[in-house]
């Protein structure tokens, strides 16, 4: 009984540090104010270390009788699958543009990384952690450095009055100019002396003529106080 006790204490600590290591992964789309966040991560971490400590250990009774051709691992096996719809439901088309595809990818991993921590594989699990750090965190600046055939990426932030319609506007002009909406993230609201005030950086992709002019045309729309390009190809975040 003793034995048995400790067993369970350690597969729970698997699925603890799989619930850490997928919060840890969460993190990163967290901050970017993804659909999928630290709460999503750290539960699909746990949950696929779970089903895995289950297949692995849930049926060797019924492995050591009778049924001895039972396969336990099909139930782990049915984890991708069911990562598989979760991680389409992220992924989804606006304007010719996919988005999601970056967020149901580290679905995937960390899916991948509770199972290493259901079988035991935890130096496995914590390194493909920090391969996931470094490759969102140096791909993605790099990424946006890279040159480009026809068109190029800048980033702009943009102020304007909360609460009356202007960022859905802001969009709309955007579209007009042709330029597709790389990126986005909402920087905070700004003190106005009369109305509040919100302030977004958004990298911008298109053809360098429209993006010379994004400046004077968002400056243009009703609301909007403030719009400026940051220095050459620096992303939102960096």
């Amino acid at each position: 009984m003793l034995d048995l006790l400790q067993q369970q204490l350690v597969l729970l600590g698997a699925v603890a540090l799989a619930g850490v290591l997928g919060f840890l992964i969460g993190l990163e789309r967290e901050y970017y104010a993804k659909s999928a966040g630290m709460r999503t991560y750290c539960l699909v971490g746990m949950g696929s270390a779970l089903f895995t400590v289950i297949s692995k250990y849930g049926f060797l009774d019924t492995v050591m009788g009778d049924f001895s051709r039972f396969d336990g691992s099909r139930v782990a096996a049915q984890i991708v699958t069911g990562i598989g719809f979760l991680g389409a439901g992220l992924i989804f088309v606006r304007r010719d543009t996919v988005r999601g595809l970056t967020t149901a990818a580290g679905i995937w991993v960390v899916a991948g990384v509770g199972m290493a921590c259901g079988v035991g594989l935890y130096l496995l699990a914590i390194m493909v952690t920090a391969l996931y750090m470094a490759a969102v965190f140096g791909i993605r600046p790099l990424a946006v450095r890279m040159p480009h055939a026809k068109a190029t990426v800048r980033s702009f932030v943009i102020r304007y009055e909360d609460g009356r319609g202007v960022l859905r506007e802001i969009m709309e002009k955007v579209a007009t100019l042709g330029l597709q909406v790389s990126d986005m993230r909402v920087q905070g609201a700004v003190d106005g002396k009369k109305v509040p005030m919100q302030e977004i950086c958004i990298e911008l992709h298109g053809m360098s003529s429209a993006l010379d002019e994004v400046e004077d045309e968002l400056g243009d729309v009703p609301g909007v106080r403030r719009v400026y390009a940051q220095s050459s190809r620096v992303p939102c975040d960096g």
